[in-house]
C-alpha cells in the first residue's frame, strides 16, 4: 500500500502522532469484555457534564483506542482478536451504556473493518489490519442530505490517470472528526458505488463540525466535503459488493446499532431505579412512605425490565446468527442473521425510548431539573433511532415469517 500513517488533524485535537501511541492488544473476547467494563467506569464519570456542554470528546477517545477495543474485529490471522459478533454487540453496548455518543463513534469504524474483511484485497487487508491495530481510527462520509432518498448518492469517483478523485459533500459523517482515515462512498465512472479509505489530512477534504442534532451531541456527526481530493487506486475497494453478494455487512451494521440502543436503555433504566431509590415521593394515595414501595410503581419497573431483558436476549440471539452467517455466507444465512437483528433493533429501538420516557413519569417532577440532565437519554435514544424506520423492520419480519420473503441486502435491515 502506498499511504502514509496519518495522525488525527483537527484544531481541537491533542496534538499525537502514531509513534507515541501505545496500544494494548486484546487476545480474546472475554479479555475485550473486561476491558470495557473497566474502560466505561471512566468514561461514564463525565458522561453527562460532555452532554451538557458538547465537549468533543478527544481524551475518552484516546483512551478508548489505546485499550485495544478498537482492534478487536481483526481477524486473528491479522494479529487481532477476531471476537464473536455476540462479543461485539456486548462491548459497543457497554460502552454506550456509559455514554452515548462515545457508544455510537466506532459503529463506522466496525463497519469499515467488515468491509474490508469480506471486499478488500490481500495487501488492503494487511495494511489497514494492522493500521487498526497500531490504533487508527476509521470514520465515515457515506450519508448525503438533499437526495430523493437515503440511498442515493451524488458524490464521484472519477479517473484520474491511475488514480482517482473525489468530489461532493456528506453529512452525518459520525467519527469522521476524529478519525484518522475517512471511507467515502462513491460513484464512479460505471455508475457503480465504491468505498474510498481517505487520510482524514487529505488536500481538498474539509471536515465540518455542523452537527447540531438535540441528541448524541459529540458524535460529530457533520459535514465531510470533497473538493477534487485524489485517491490512489490502492484505496478503493467494492462497496456495492458488499450487498451484490450474501455478506455480513449489512447485519453487523445493524446489530452495532441495536447495541448502542441497548447501551442507552440500560443508562436510562439504571438512572430511573437510582432516582426512585433515593429522591423521589410516592404518590399521596399509594398509603407508602417510599417511592419504590408504591405498587403502581413497582408494576412499571417490572415491565420495564422485562423490556430490557428481553432486548438484550435478542441481541446475543442476533449475534449468534450473525457469527454463523459470517462462518458461512449464504442467502438463507444472511437473510437468517438480518431478520434476527432486525427483531433485535425493534426492542433496544422500543426499550430505549420507553426507559428514557419511563424515567421521568416514575421519578417525577425533580428529575426534570436542567442540573440532572436526565433527558440525555431520551435525546441519545430518539436521535439514534432514527437510522432507519422500525415499521419497515416489522415488515421484513413479517413477510420473512409469513411469506418466506427474504429481507433486501442494502445495510438498513
Amino acid at each position: 500500500m502506498s499511504h502514509p500513517a496519518t495522525a488525527v488533524a483537527s484544531t481541537d485535537a491533542p496534538s499525537r502522532s502514531a509513534e507515541q501511541r501505545l496500544v494494548a492488544r486484546i487476545r480474546d473476547d472475554a479479555e475485550a469484555i473486561d476491558v470495557a467494563h473497566k474502560l466505561a467506569a471512566e468514561l461514564a464519570r463525565d458522561a453527562s457534564e460532555r452532554d451538557r456542554e458538547r465537549r468533543l470528546p478527544w481524551a475518552e477517545l484516546e483512551r478508548y483506542v489505546r485499550s485495544g477495543l478498537w482492534g478487536i474485529t481483526v481477524p486473528k490471522e491479522y494479529g487481532g482478536a477476531g471476537v464473536s459478533n455476540v462479543t461485539l454487540a456486548q462491548v459497543t453496548a457497554i460502552i454506550a451504556e456509559a455514554d452515548g455518543s462515545l457508544g455510537q463513534i466506532p459503529q463506522n469504524h466496525f463497519y469499515a473493518v467488515e468491509i474490508i474483511r469480506v471486499n478488500g484485497s490481500e495487501a488492503q487487508k494487511r495494511f489497514y489490519f494492522d493500521r487498526v491495530l497500531q490504533g487508527d481510527r476509521f470514520g465515515n462520509a457515506l450519508a448525503e442530505i438533499g437526495t430523493k432518498n437515503s440511498a442515493e448518492r451524488k458524490t464521484r469517483l472519477t479517473k484520474d490517470g491511475a488514480d482517482y478523485r473525489i468530489n461532493g459533500r456528506k453529512f452525518y459523517a459520525t467519527g469522521a472528526l476524529y478519525a484518522n482515515w475517512v471511507p467515502t462512498s462513491a460513484i464512479g465512472d460505471d455508475g457503480v458505488q465504491q468505498l474510498a479509505l481517505v487520510p482524514r489530512d487529505a488536500a481538498g477534504l474539509t471536515i465540518v463540525d455542523d452537527w447540531s442534532g438535540f441528541g448524541q451531541r459529540t458524535t460529530g456527526s457533520g459535514s465531510a466535503i470533497f473538493d477534487n481530493v485524489r485517491v490512489p487506486a490502492d484505496a478503493v475497494l467494492g462497496f456495492q459488493a458488499s450487498f451484490d453478494r450474501p455478506t455480513t455487512v449489512g447485519p453487523l451494521a445493524q446489530i452495532l446499532h441495536a447495541a448502542i440502543d441497548l447501551g442507552i436503555a440500560r443508562a436510562a433504566y439504571n438512572d430511573l431505579i437510582r432516582f426512585v431509590s433515593t429522591r423521589s415521593r410516592p404518590w399521596i394515595d399509594s398509603g407508602v412512605e417510599c417511592a419504590g414501595d408504591d405498587p403502581l410503581t413497582i408494576r412499571e419497573v417490572g415491565d420495564l425490565t422485562v423490556q430490557l431483558h428481553a432486548a438484550e436476549a435478542l441481541v446475543d440471539r442476533a449475534g449468534l446468527k450473525v457469527d454463523l452467517a459470517a462462518a458461512n455466507p449464504t442467502a438463507d444465512t444472511v437473510a437468517a442473521a438480518s431478520i434476527a437483528v432486525a427483531e433485535a433493533r425493534v426492542l433496544t429501538n422500543n426499550v430505549s425510548l420507553a426507559a428514557g420516557s419511563k424515567l421521568f413519569e416514575l421519578a417525577g417532577t425533580q428529575s426534570t431539573l436542567a442540573e440532572n440532565n436526565l433527558d440525555r437519554h431520551w435525546r441519545n435514544a430518539r436521535t439514534h433511532t432514527l437510522h432507519d424506520p422500525v415499521r419497515w423492520k416489522y415488515h421484513a419480519i413479517g413477510n420473512y415469517y409469513l411469506n418466506d420473503k427474504k429481507p433486501p441486502r442494502h445495510g438498513a435491515i
